[in-house]
């Protein structure tokens, strides 16, 4: 019991240098002065790919539109959908005919999921300098633009993604969703997302630095030229977790991109119930570890062992257990606290739901043994009425 208690305490404390580094490194967008586009402003297309989204497109479109960047075009595509969406987007576009464009998305071709597939034609409608990716689940701050293009210049990149602020409201969002910021944070050093590794061979570079790049679909910006020279979409048409494998093909063809704490510039409400949570991570979880059953099931023993076994064994080595086992266990339960009480407050979420982070850890679990038999039976996974 003392080695699987030693393993989560070493876990831990690597993972919370990591925090430490990614708290310093991962920062929000700069604010940009005023007037700073006045005389010269490439023109920025931002793309919203919408199907069945008529509680939340509105809101995203119009946050879209008001943008205080003095060159910029919203162009949504509607999926095909069977709610109010189309209704919406017809009335918003009378209301904005000088800056929305509405298409309305082609049959699937064979070979293509549904959300890389509506990014595409949005792509390919728009001739921009800069190409902007944003879901109709986010809205964006009237400054975003704006920092983002003057981001790109600054910092030399070709490609920036956003990690939104999470507006969480039932039980279940504020304990599951702040996990993924968690894991992002406490696993990947964000320095290397924009910069190799010193420590790492040159000879390696090309064919680990992809393993760096993370991305989040609610908010992507690529350079045109580079966005094409990649294969847009079309290089992870068959993708489920397209937003990462395009930021890795953009690592592995040489080119520069960094990610951004989204405070102050986009808010999103990923679900609204513990069903659309559910299978919404569902649809990607196993895709997410890139479809590696043995990283999945080893990932999977890790997070046991690290955070649902101390807390269960916590009270027992208090009565029956030896000094030394009880104070190891009750230093990994406290780091594994601290660790999630730093996230949730850097993101402003409440950090009483830190408290239930084993509780999170194990729903995680239960969704895993479930994507695990669905794998295993070949079961196809179901997103807005789409196998993926």
């Amino acid at each position: 019991m003392i080695i699987i208690f030693y393993i989560a305490l070493v876990y831990l404390l690597i993972t919370s240098g990591i925090l430490f580094l990614n708290r310093i490194d991962f920062t929000p967008l700069p604010p940009v002065p005023h007037h700073y586009f006045d005389r010269q402003a490439p023109k920025v297309s931002i793309c919203i790919p919408a199907r069945n989204e008529a509680n939340s497109i509105e809101r995203c479109v119009r946050s879209a539109v008001d943008q205080q960047y003095p060159n910029v075009e919203v162009v949504v595509l509607d999926d095909n959908s069977t709610d109010q969406t189309p209704e919406i987007l017809a009335k918003l576009v009378d209301i904005f005919p000088d800056t929305l464009t509405v298409i309305s998305g082609q049959p699937k071709p064979k070979g293509w999921l549904g959300k890389s597939w509506a990014c595409h034609q949005l792509a390919e409608q728009t001739t921009s300098e800069i190409i902007t990716f944003i879901d109709a689940d986010t809205w964006i701050e009237p400054e975003a633009t704006t920092k983002i293009v003057r981001a790109m210049g600054r910092d030399i990149v070709d490609f920036i993604t956003l990690w939104p602020k999470q507006q969480l409201g039932t039980f279940w969002e504020k304990t599951v969703i702040p996990l993924v910021y968690w894991g992002l944070l406490t696993l990947l050093p964000t320095r290397y997302v924009y910069r190799h590794p010193k420590w790492l061979p040159v000879f390696l570079k090309d064919k680990i630095g992809a393993k760096f790049a993370a991305a989040c679909g609610q908010f992507m910006a690529f350079k045109r030229n580079v966005y094409q020279k990649v294969g847009g979409h079309k290089s992870v048409k068959s993708k489920v977790v397209e937003d990462v494998e395009l930021a890795k093909e953009i690592k592995r063809n040489g080119y520069a991109m960094k990610m951004y704490h989204g405070a102050d510039t986009i808010g999103c409400r990923m679900y609204r119930s513990a069903d659309e949570l559910w299978q919404g991570f569902r649809k990607n979880f196993l895709a997410g570890f890139g479809n590696n059953l043995l990283l999945f099931i080893g990932m999977a023993l890790l997070q046991f062992v690290t955070f649902m076994l101390p807390v269960i064994a916590l009270p027992f080595l208090f009565f029956f257990g030896t000094s030394k086992l009880f104070i190891v266990c009750l230093i990994v339960v406290a780091l594994m606290i601290i660790q999630r009480f730093i996230v949730d407050r850097w993101f402003g979420w409440n950090p009483l739901f830190g408290l239930l982070h084993p509780i999170a850890v194990g729903w995680f679990q239960a969704l895993g043994i479930k994507v695990l038999a669905d794998y295993l039976k070949n079961k196809p996974t179901q997103w807005k009425g789409r196998d993926l």
